[in-house]
């Protein structure tokens, strides 16, 4: 199928050949029909795209300093490859269309195939001739209704929900700034509650669209006065009860003219995004209640909503991103409501590249611009979901001195940003693996593998990789909950199989990998810790010498905070913070001691997510480990401290490692960056693939390390020692 996308790094922007996504529960598969570019949030993403990489800086401060958070934590060669992998990478455009039903998930009977909906969305309703959307992000369009006007739903829903915010009445008064897309929208609903509506746009054009609408009066910032008495004249010199902030730009106007437009304790809402540098001694002597508008509605950046289906009960909630959707399209049905006047253009979805450069230039004055796709025949096979270079390159030859000659095959299920960053591009440098084969979820991701890695297939069906009899080894790296499932799933195969850490998040969930294993006879099993494969670690541990096995370590891990969209907290999903991470240090301290932990026990710390365990191994080694969230963003990440026969050593965050001995200390330093030991532990397992040898780490060490993260939990719960 085709795609509209972005590279946020060249600017280029493209109608790219792509996988058709795959139905899956929860959802509906749907064929595009009308899809509408947003013509304020679209075009300022799309105008970053063009500036420097300073511009881009400047526009997004709140990026910039995660990054320089990222460079303290994890280093300046680290954190430029991650952020150089998601700004070279093509991104999605698109939120807001109106299409057809082709197939229904478990869990979204609400809907039937051939069914037209409108679907919202900035991951899932994409330019895109078909989507995977969630129940809660696709509402039923009611008869009656064009799907070109039902493709306006999101944006406004977007507006609607501004105006709830405002707790409009019946016989009020709205002033709306910035006549756009948003503000047209915002005036046509308020005329629609019975609010009297004045606008304000330096455009002539949109002020006598809004007045054409039903606004009382508009102009533009420099007829100000005008409109005020204006203003004056049906409010009998009150002022408006609800100003609308719909506007965009750097400049402080608008914010300055609402303050004159408002009434004593009015409500300014803002819609758009705008610089917010209120005048203080104005809005405090108005005691104004400014209030922001977050997206089309309750839901909005909840995971547990937008992806799970999870609803929020009416009586608690009444208007959720759906209902909003839902509320627009009633009103268009019952001709409440009139967007026609809004297009100024349909367009093919394949001339999307020049309708971008059109609006971005000026060449293109418009409000509305949809994109329209085309329309199957009845015997139109079904979209595909591989998409096969025309042409591939395979190494010839191993990177090893011994067995077959011919590169492994190597699938891939996810190619998220860590691997798109930390593993492929080490496997793409090995002449002993050669790319085979990429399936994630999202269409663009396993284009931008393919196009970046050169994998010879790129698919959105997980179960392509498995079915595909040419592979010799398959990588897992998806997210932890899909973990399990997919590496029994892989075994199955009879192919080696690389899985991102954890292994699993419980123990029947380990009980039924060990039970694959035993059922196969494939133990070609690979986990990625790759901490004990870091040179510095390797190194430290060298100069240590015999005392390492029986010493004690320590080792602090500063996890710091997450994003609070980020699909780490879902526990009831993913597991614990820990159980997803802890592995990775609970198998550095295993293989430092040489022994498998036996024993495990954990206490909570003051904040969510802290954890502090000790372990003790069957050597009689033991080991602690503190898991912190809440410090520094900017403190060294990793620590490792060990201490035995009269040496002691520390690991500082992979940039040093010192071995005190005797009277005298040696130290050694990262080059070229933090090493983490990614490189090494690929090319150790594509070494033991290639050749038939052992796989660089035990399966019993693997699945102890897993059971002992998991034992954890299990002690945090109980409060007690718990038996690995």
């Amino acid at each position: 199928m085709k795609q509209i996308a972005q590279n946020y790094k060249s600017g280029e922007l493209a109608v790219l050949d792509v996988p058709a996504p795959v139905g899956r529960p929860g959802g509906v598969l749907v064929r595009s029909l009308f899809s509408l570019i947003s013509t304020g949030t679209e075009m300022m993403k799309v105008s970053e795209a063009s500036m420097s990489m300073v511009g881009m800086a400047r526009a997004r401060p709140d990026q910039v300093k995660k990054v320089l958070d990222q460079v303290q934590q994890q280093g300046l060669v680290t954190t430029y490859k991650k952020v150089m992998n998601k700004l070279d990478s093509y991104t999605p455009l698109g939120y807001s269309l109106c299409g057809v039903v082709t197939e229904v998930g478990q869990g979204a009977e609400e809907f039937e195939v051939g069914q037209l909906v409108a679907c919202a969305g900035n991951e899932q309703a994409l330019h895109a001739e078909y989507n995977w959307v969630p129940v809660n992000l696709c509402a039923a369009v009611p008869t009656g209704v064009l799907p070109e006007h039902a493709a306006f739903a999101t944006v406004a829903s977007i507006a609607l929900h501004g105006v709830r915010r405002a707790e409009v009445q019946l016989g009020e008064t709205g002033a709306v700034i910035g006549l756009g897309l948003i503000g047209q929208l915002v005036v046509r609903l308020l005329v629609a509650a019975g609010v009297q509506a004045i606008g304000i746009d330096p455009l002539p054009d949109r002020c006598r669209l809004a007045e054409k609408a039903g606004a009382v009066a508009c102009g533009s910032p420099d007829d100000l006065d005008a409109l005020l008495a204006e203003l004056a004249k049906i409010t009998n010199g009150r002022g408006a009860d609800q100003v609308f902030l719909a506007a965009g730009g750097s400049g402080n106007g608008p914010v300055e003219a609402a303050v004159k437009l408002a009434r004593d304790r009015a409500r300014v809402i803002d819609i758009g995004k705008m610089r917010l540098d209120l005048p203080w001694n104005a809005y405090y002597e108005k005691e104004l209640d400014v209030r922001f508008s977050r997206s089309y509605g309750p839901g909005r950046y909840d995971t547990r909503y937008e992806l799970d289906g999870i609803d929020y009960p009416v009586g608690y909630v009444r208007w959720t991103e759906k209902r909003n959707l839902e509320s627009f399209l009633n009103l268009v049905a019952r001709n409440e409501l009139e967007v026609a006047s809004l297009i100024d253009g349909v367009f093919p979805m394949t001339d999307a590249p020049t309708v971008y450069e059109n609006l971005k230039t000026g060449d293109l004055k418009a409000i509305g611009v949809l994109l329209e796709y085309p329309v199957p025949a009845d015997d139109a096979p079904a979209p595909a979901t591989k998409h096969v270079l025309p042409s591939a390159k395979h190494a010839a030859v191993l990177n090893t001195g011994s067995g077959p000659k011919d590169p492994i095959e190597i699938g891939f299920v996810g190619a998220g940003n860590y691997a798109s960053s930390m593993l492929l591009p080490h496997l793409v440098k090995l002449p002993a693996a050669s790319l085979a084969h990429v399936a994630t979820t999202k269409s663009l991701s396993a284009v931008n593998a393919q196009k970046k890695f050169g994998f010879i297939t790129a698919s959105t069906d997980s179960d392509s990789v498995f079915r595909d009899q040419s592979l010799d080894a398959i990588f897992i790296v998806t997210r932890h909950v899909t973990h399990a499932k997919l590496v029994c799933r892989a075994l199955e195969t009879g192919k080696a199989v690389f899985v991102e850490k954890p292994l699993a998040l419980t123990r029947a969930e380990i009980d039924q990998i060990a039970e694959a294993i035993e059922k196969t006879g494939n133990d070609r099993l690979m986990v990625g810790f790759n901490r004990r494969f870091a040179p510095l670690l390797t190194g430290m541990r060298k100069d240590f010498g015999a005392a390492a096995a029986m010493a004690s370590t320590r080792y602090l891990v500063s996890a710091g905070t997450l994003p609070k969209d980020s699909w780490y907290l879902n526990d009831e999903a993913e597991g614990s913070r820990f159980t997803g991470e802890g592995g990775h240090f609970i198998d550095t301290l295993t293989w430092w001691a040489d022994s498998l932990v036996e024993e495990v026990y954990a206490v909570r710390g003051p904040e969510k997510g802290d954890v502090q365990a000790a372990f003790r191994f069957a050597n009689g080694a033991s080991g602690t480990i503190a898991y912190l969230t809440g410090g520094s963003a900017r403190f060294p990440k990793e620590t490792m401290d060990v201490t035995g026969g009269g040496r002691s050593a520390r690991l500082d965050n992979f940039k040093t490692a010192t071995v005190w001995s005797g009277r005298g200390k040696r130290t050694i330093k990262a080059r070229g960056g933090q090493d983490k030991g990614q490189q090494a532990e690929i090319a150790r397992f594509v070494a033991a693939v290639a050749t038939g040898g052992p796989m660089p780490v035990s399966v019993d060490s693997l699945l102890t390390t897993t059971r002992a993260t998991i034992a954890v939990g299990e002690s945090l719960l109980s409060g007690r020692p718990e038996s690995v």
